[in-house]
């Protein structure tokens, strides 16, 4: 079954939209752990910065991997 490019979309969405609340609900319950009292617009503009810092991994991890797989041998022999 192959998903249509909309729910592709939608898919990707609703990944960032959960990671950037669960990076926001993590920060508001394991910050008072460390002393640290942050207000919650300050909690929702970290969350987007881990979030955008999050996406940006990824996409450096998809470009590694393009770049192993045009290499064939390097990839095998990294294995």
């Amino acid at each position: 079954m192959k998903q249509s490019r909309l729910m592709s979309l939608v898919e990707a969405v609703a990944n960032v939209a959960v990671g950037y609340g669960v990076a926001v609900i993590t920060q508001i319950l394991i910050f008072p752990i460390f002393g640290l009292q942050t207000t919650l617009s300050q909690n929702l503009k970290m969350g987007a910065i881990f979030t955008v810092l999050c996406r940006a991994r990824h996409k450096t991890v998809y470009a590694e991997r393009m770049v192993m797989w045009s290499c064939p041998r390097a990839y095998v022999a990294s294995r």
